[in-house]
């Protein structure tokens, strides 16, 4: 696909187009969690790991050698009692196999972005 972005540069639609290969290429899935590795760069936060496996789950973001996991609830995708159901078996799974978790909404990422990164901080510290 960059291939082809290079191919049709300056074309009708290249400009989108690049924006969402560069959407991409972050592996976030959504929105909420591009802002979240937004803000752990600009914290000079590292060690993590998009779409991370563990227990027979895939964790939106982890740091895998202190074993913290964070979850970034949108409203739209947990609406369903089967996600919801989903979710709890998620964190017993996790809290099972020693992880920390840690638990974020839109609201905590825009409204608060530096408590959320005090508070993944903490975990890190805390689990070192």
């Amino acid at each position: 696909m960059y291939r082809a972005q290079c191919r049709n540069h300056g074309r009708r639609g290249s400009a989108q187009a690049a924006q969402l290969l560069a959407v991409a290429a972050d592996r976030a899935a959504s929105h909420a969690e591009r802002v979240l590795v937004r803000l752990l760069r600009a914290a000079g936060i590292t060690g993590w790991e998009l779409a991370y496996p563990v227990a027979g789950y895939v964790i939106d973001l982890a740091f895998p050698v202190q074993r913290v996991a964070i979850e970034v609830d949108g409203w739209a995708w947990h609406v369903t009692a089967d996600r919801f159901v989903d979710d709890r078996r998620r964190q017993n799974a996790l809290v099972n196999e020693q992880w920390a978790l840690l638990r974020f909404t839109w609201h905590d990422l825009v409204a608060r972005p530096a408590g959320v990164v005090e508070e993944i901080r903490s975990a890190l510290k805390a689990n070192t």
